[in-house]
């Protein structure tokens, strides 16, 4: 990287490629790039003194060919104007995957890959280390609550990352531990079919130098790796880390032990309730206790936890009412957070409002996604967040909406939503969660404030 002054970022204001940004702007680099839409993270970006701009003009782009290097992200058009003019005319261009394994080649990285999951154990990971005294510096794949960034920089030689499945882009790492939380199908525009994504999660865990640690269940074997496998559950006992419920404290969360194969950490609490987020724990302690991180500091770590934005965020929490927020676009992510609902809040009712994420994902998931909301008391189903995907014909939220057996159903278009939630009438006990990976975070704190106000909840 010597030979660069100046980083040129096309897509800067998505979450991987904001966090390089940081990375090398922090490190005395001439950051700039371009984003479709202004947003808060944008902002965030222009705030620490980073230039971003949001038409596609060749003219913002480093005209010193030799000193520049172009990252973009696969999300972007082939066509993007910016993105054919730095092909065409001899800069250095280079996905995000590629800057991420640069950056973390020569370290000690601590990855976690999964087609769901990630985040949140991969910010976990990052928090355990940081509160341990250890340290690291962390890419994340979500803003988290406890440092408020998704980049953490350390003087040391650890790395977390989270390994993106997404363009193969985790190929691009070797770990020395991995986590490894699911390998569900998923992105088929790219894989095709479900075998193929198993491939390219073998071919991840073949890089990993010292540990795999997979979910229990998965039929990770010594032919894919010649790391060691060990495995992690919510509770299976056969899974060589594991957790033991020991009590709820009657506010959505549980205390429990990890069993791991040197002893056990007793008396276990995550800051953020539900199921999954144990399960999320006992995996990022995984990494702590291989590692060779004190039991103690990471029990500590994990009760200090304040989550992550948008997954499983709880934005109102009243005897009457709950509100979260989760970024859940796939229906095992879906099930896994109206099931943890259910286990925190069983007696109130359940409402899911959920903007599906791209017309492939639409089309070839319909019959998952109807199955898993329909676990939900009432859902309100918006119409789909296209994102970078062009309209499939025959392809909308009705082929999900049509095999929805919940008691309640909808659809809205997303300008309908606050005028529909404003004519609900409350009900005894609620809990509401706006589902998605969309734009449907835009309404967050109108549907807050409209919830504090009809259930007069100002906790």
């Amino acid at each position: 990287m010597a030979e660069y002054r100046h980083i040129y970022f096309i897509g800067i204001g998505g979450i991987g490629m904001s966090a390089i940004a940081r990375y090398y702007h922090a490190k005395g680099y001439k950051v700039s790039g371009y984003d479709k839409t202004p947003s808060p993270l944008t902002k965030e970006l222009e705030s620490e003194g980073i230039e971003v701009h949001y038409e596609d003009n060749i003219a913002f782009i480093p005209k010193d060919i030799e000193s520049t290097l172009i990252v973009y992200t696969p999300a972007i058009p082939k066509d993007m104007g910016e993105l054919v003019y730095v092909q065409e005319h001899g800069y250095r261009v280079i996905k995000r995957s590629r800057m991420l394994g640069e950056i973390a080649a020569g370290q000690r990285c601590m990855a976690v890959a999964g087609t769901h999951g990630k985040t949140t154990t991969s910010t976990l990971v990052s928090h355990i280390f940081t509160s341990s005294g250890e340290g690291c510096s962390a890419f994340l794949g979500g803003i988290s609550k406890n440092y408020g960034s998704n980049l953490l920089i350390s003087h040391n030689d650890v790395v977390v990352a989270e390994a993106d499945e997404f363009d193969r882009s985790f190929l691009q790492l070797f770990p020395e531990i991995a986590v490894i939380t699911s390998m569900d199908a998923d992105h088929l525009d790219i894989y095709g079919d479900e075998s193929h994504i198993r491939e390219a999660f073998k071919a991840f865990a073949s890089q990993v130098s010292g540990t795999v640690i997979a979910k229990h269940g998965l039929d990770f074997t010594s032919d894919d790796t010649k790391a060691d496998i060990k495995t992690y559950s919510y509770d299976n006992p056969e899974a060589d880390f594991h957790a033991v419920l020991t009590e709820g404290d009657g506010n959505g969360f549980s205390h429990f032990d990890i069993h791991y194969p040197g002893g056990i950490i007793r008396d276990c609490v995550v800051g953020i309730p539900g199921w999954v987020n144990i399960e999320n724990a006992v995996g990022a302690a995984a990494i702590g206790l291989t590692y060779g991180l004190d039991p103690e500091k990471i029990r500590e770590a994990l009760a200090s936890f304040a989550g992550v934005k948008r997954r499983f965020d709880i934005q109102l929490k009243s005897e009457q009412c709950v509100y979260i927020d989760d970024y859940a676009h796939h229906p095992r992510e879906i099930e896994a957070s109206l099931t943890s609902i259910r286990g925190n809040f069983p007696d109130y009712r359940l409402t899911g409002i959920f903007q599906p994420h791209l017309y492939t994902r639409t089309r070839d998931f319909a019959d998952g996604f109807a199955e898993s909301l329909s676990k939900a008391d009432r859902v309100i189903l918006l119409d789909i967040y296209p994102a970078r995907e062009e309209p499939i014909p025959g392809v909308t939220s009705k082929i999900i909406f049509d095999n929805i057996t919940a008691p309640e159903k909808i659809l809205l278009k997303k300008e309908e939503l606050m005028d529909y939630l404003e004519g609900l009438e409350p009900g005894n006990r609620d809990v509401f969660m706006t589902i998605g990976a969309g734009d449907i975070d835009r309404f967050t704190g109108r549907i807050k404030e409209l919830l504090e106000h009809k259930y007069n909840a100002n906790e």
